[in-house]
Formats: structure tokens, sequence, C-alpha cells
């Protein structure tokens, strides 16, 4: 029988929960936790938080909790490239920006085609060194996560930035893109679109693309509709099962689109990533907390990593 943290919709997320483990309250004082990102090396996992124009740091080692950096341009998404750096999605910034080794900051992208991005909202890292972003106006939109301003691109667009540092949109058809992940084998990403803020009656679902080998996106159908609340972050397991936020928690899908369970959580959920040296526990941001809870599913590598 399985705690009161997981709720079974279907046989097989029995197989990726375990019966005795309960979801964890790490740390709470955010006013909206998100982006988090993890560094093997290091053991620790840094978040936003956004309006407090903060990053923060926990450690695994010992469970403590720091300011990574402040102020830091109201960063949202975060990820880690292929040799450990941080990749940065700065709303006040609007670009998304690398923190090298020695912490000096570099600015990868901020315009596309002469024009400045909205504000840039979450980024992976494919094996071949590219970097894929979405670029809604969330951050622009209002002085409460940015600065507001007038949108230069009158759009929101996801993102490609090849490893020889050229910028092309390839995902142009959306309201505002927002999460996105590529699956195992990075033959498909999928994609947010939380347009509902912005459109009513808009998108609220997430969208599989194929990818190409020269990087460009086909298909888009839609994969899952929100049920409650937005998607917002999502991330893949080894086996191909998207584990996304949602209102009530974080939602598990199946890659055949079944939605087979959740995580029950008491606030709403922004994002997530996997963690901890075997991959197997989940960081969760949620509004004003960090929230960790251990799986048998194990977080999705890029193909090129030798685990």
């Amino acid at each position: 029988m399985l705690t009161e943290a997981f709720e079974v919709l279907d046989d097989r997320f029995e197989s990726l929960v375990f019966g005795n483990v309960h979801l964890e309250k790490l740390w709470t004082g955010s006013r909206w936790a998100e982006g988090p990102a993890y560094f093997p090396a290091g053991r620790y996992l840094v978040w936003s938080d956004i309006p407090n124009d903060r990053l923060m740091r926990f450690d695994e080692t010992d469970g403590s909790v720091s300011v990574f950096r402040a102020p830091a341009n109201n960063e949202n998404g975060h990820t880690v490239d292929l040799e450990g750096r941080l990749i940065s999605c700065e709303h006040r910034g609007r670009c998304v920006s690398r923190t090298e080794h020695d912490g000096r900051r570099t600015v990868l992208a901020s315009h596309h085609d002469g024009r400045r991005l909205n504000s840039p909202n979450d980024v992976v890292v494919k094996s071949d060194g590219s970097i894929w972003f979405t670029d809604p106006t969330y951050g622009i939109d209002s002085e409460y996560e940015g600065d507001a301003a007038a949108s230069e691109i009158g759009a929101s667009h996801v993102y490609r930035l090849s490893a020889d540092g050229q910028l092309t949109a390839v995902g142009t058809d959306f309201v505002k893109p927002n999460g996105l992940a590529f699956s195992p084998d990075e033959r498909m990403l999928y994609v947010v679109d939380t347009g509902a803020t912005h459109v009513k009656n808009g998108p609220r679902h997430i969208r599989r693309f194929a990818v190409s080998p020269e990087g460009a996106l086909s298909g888009g159908e839609v994969f899952a509709t929100a049920t409650v609340g937005l998607f917002d972050g999502l991330r893949l397991d080894t086996a191909g099962h998207i584990w996304t936020s949602a209102g009530d928690g974080v939602h598990c899908y199946h890659p055949d689109g079944a939605l087979i369970g959740k995580i029950k959580v008491p606030e709403v959920v922004a994002n997530l990533c996997f963690g901890g040296p075997k991959r197997n526990r989940l960081y969760i941001c949620a509004t004003t907390s960090l929230y960790a809870v251990y799986l048998r599913a194990h977080g999705a590598l890029r193909p090129d990593t030798v685990r």
C-alpha cells in the first residue's frame, strides 16, 4: 500500500514509486520557487526565487540552504551544460546566460533578428551542445518577476542556439511556450504551452515534436492537456515517462499519453528535476517551498553521458 504522497491512476505507476516513501519538505521561504538544476559533482541543487531576485542552493550532503547569488536578474529556468556550467534564463536580463567555472557571466543569446528576446523561461541542453529554450513574456508582463516592457519580437517562440552560436526560432506557433524536455534518445521534444494565462480558453497542454539530426522540429501534436491548473516544467526518466508540474502536484504520464499517477504536493508546483547520486530523487519547486521524493524511476541522461 502506498503512502499518501502518491495517487495511482494506472497500475503501471506502482512500478515507479516506493510504497513506504513520503514527500519531504526540505525548505520554505520563497515567493515563487522555479527552475531547479542539479550539480552531481557537488551534490547540490540550485533553484530560482524569482520575485525575490535570488538563486538558492540546497546542499544534499547536510541539508543546508543558502543564497547562491543575489541579485540574480530575476532568473527563471536553469540547466547544466556538457561542461558542468550553469545555464540560466534571465527575465530581467532578457537573455540566456552561462556562469563560467570562475564565476563570470557570459551572455549566450539576447536578440533574434536584431530584436531583444522577451524573457527566456526554461532551457535544456542537447548532447550536441545546442541549447534549446522557450521565450514567453512572463518576465516583461509586470514588475513582479522582471521589468515591465513591450515585446520587441511580438510573439513567443522556442529557440535553438547551436554549438557555434547560431540562434534559430524552431517553434513559432505557440501562445506562451514554457517548460521543455527531450526524450531519453533526444528524438522527441516535449514543450508546454501555457497560453491560457493570456488567452481565454487558450492552450494548457504539452506538445510533442520529432527532432531531426539537424535540429528541425516536426509534428507538434498535443500530447496531454492539463486537468488541474497548468503544466509548467517537466522532465523525463530513463523509460520515457513524463513527470510534469501541475496544480495539485506532479503528474506522471506514460509515453503512450496516459496519465498514470500523481505525486500529491500541498502547493502549486512550478518545476522539477531529478537529482541525487542515482538520479532517483525528484526535486520539486512548489510556490514557497522545495520538496523532494525518492522514486524507483531514474532521471534520463543525455545519450552521450557515461554513467
